[in-house]
């Protein structure tokens, strides 16, 4: 009988894997065309997946819950000829490659379109070990690694976990008991340099100390979002050293300007200006000014990128962030970059984005200032090479230079704090890039008009 396999979906440029939340179809339930057949969620963004075709669900290769790879199968349709086909079909039905998959999980969830491969008598999944490539972990160094999965398999969760510095992973009661790791103590001062790298391939890792709790505490668990935040926040410190740059810029023209036109603004377009799209208008110019800090890297190449998106990280109510990407920011004009932060945003917040409008950011602005935080050192949006953070607005005396010498007057003022990737952009370029902010807020034209 005729039959098609669902994907798993790419959801934005960075995202590997989505969790399965909910099951919408049931197996031999019929399906039309477009219509929604699961529910699942990333770190960025729930969505729902529409089947391409019509037809029976014949087969649900995953359960709620388990984290699916992109690019894998994920269910089988048969065509709309096939309705009296139920979930009662014979797993040879399933095609060989779905078969395998759905065969492959761990206890943990973690799935991969491959066989799992091994080092010696363990063994690694692809995921695993490209995890272990990526941050420069040694087969010796894996095979220290104690695992939690199935017959002490490493997952995912364990490396990473290994990698953020929980170098001790309790033991499950599944899992092969090892001997304990002798822990090696070496003074920076008494050795070379050459032996730091052999210290650690060679040394274990010490143990994580105990979190002790007191009467009182509350455990609370993280949600999913969280988790993933998390990890995609550890992983960006081990990815790229951080560089911070900071620049104070006066926007008193920007303040002023805006408390001019915001009720007129408001009764025209039924929504209110922010700084924000003002904001986000300099940054997309210095960006052309200094295209370099525009680029994402990949191993030894670094990739230039055509077009300046850019990212706004958002709250939601839920404490978690979100960062809704303006495509093409640099084309639009500061209307049209009112009008998109503000439908972003309100949809960021009641969970109504696309997966396309989280996806595909070259460079992301941060507002810790709407904490009432003057400055911060923001985490870089990978696969990005920089991030900026603006403060809040104060009120401050400030030196005023005009040709007819120096005077004191109240300004409206306002840290830029710039993170970037130093492998890429040096001081000179970060530097450089922020100053050029500044002077563009600093320079604003107070008879724009909106």
């Amino acid at each position: 009988m005729p039959q098609y396999e669902m994907i798993m979906p790419k959801m934005g440029e960075s995202v590997a894997e989505a969790t399965i939340t909910k099951w919408l179809k049931n197996e031999g339930d019929n399906i039309a065309a477009d219509e929604s057949v699961l529910e699942i969620a990333t770190d960025k963004v729930d969505s729902e997946v529409p089947a391409q075709k019509g037809g029976v669900l014949i087969k649900r290769l995953f359960n709620e819950g388990d984290v699916v790879q992109v690019g894998s199968v994920i269910a089988v349709i048969a065509d709309s000829a096939a309705e009296t086909v139920t979930s009662t079909v014979a797993p040879a039905a399933v095609a060989p490659q779905a078969q395998s998959q759905a065969e492959s999980k761990t206890e943990n969830h973690v799935t991969v379109k491959s066989p799992v491969v091994n080092s010696g008598d363990r063994f690694y999944s692809p995921l695993v070990r490209s995890i272990a490539k990526e941050e420069n972990i040694s087969m010796a160094e894996l095979d220290t690694i104690q695992g939690t999965g199935k017959d002490g398999r490493v997952t995912k969760e364990d490396i990473l976990s290994y990698i953020a510095g929980n170098k001790h992973i309790p033991t499950p009661s599944s899992a092969p008991i090892q001997p304990a790791p002798t822990t090696i103590e070496v003074s920076p001062t008494t050795v070379p340099p050459s032996a730091t790298t052999t210290a650690k391939t060679e040394a274990t890792p010490s143990v994580k100390p105990a979190i002790s709790l007191n009467a009182g505490d509350e455990i609370i668990e993280m949600d999913r979002m969280r988790k993933l935040i998390s990890e995609h926040m550890v992983r960006s410190k081990h990815t790229s050293p951080h560089v911070t740059s900071f620049v104070e810029a006066d926007v008193t023209n920007i303040v002023m300007w805006r408390n001019k036109i915001k009720n007129s603004f408001e009764k025209r377009e039924n929504e209110k200006i922010t700084f924000t799209p003002i904001f986000i208008e300099a940054v997309a110019r210095a960006i052309k000014d200094f295209p370099m800090i525009n680029v994402s890297v990949d191993g030894s190449n670094i990739i230039k990128r055509k077009d300046i998106n850019i990212g706004m990280a958002t709250a939601l109510p839920s404490g978690n962030l979100i960062v809704p990407v303006i495509k093409n920011a640099d084309q639009r004009n500061l209307l049209g970059l009112t009008k998109s932060v503000n439908d972003l945003a309100n949809r960021a917040r009641i969970g109504k984005l696309n997966p396309d409008e989280i996806s595909g950011g070259t460079f992301t602005l941060t507002n810790v200032g709407s904490f009432g935080n003057v400055m911060g050192t923001p985490i870089i949006n990978q696969p990005q090479v920089a991030i900026m953070a603006v403060g809040t607005i104060k009120k401050k005396p400030v030196v005023i230079e005009t040709p007819w010498g120096d005077t004191i007057g109240i300004r409206h003022m306002m840290f830029l704090s710039l993170s970037y990737d130093h492998r890429v952009v040096d001081g000179s370029l970060g530097g450089s890039f922020v100053r050029r902010v500044a002077d563009y807020l600093e320079n604003f034209d107070t008879n724009t008009i909106v």
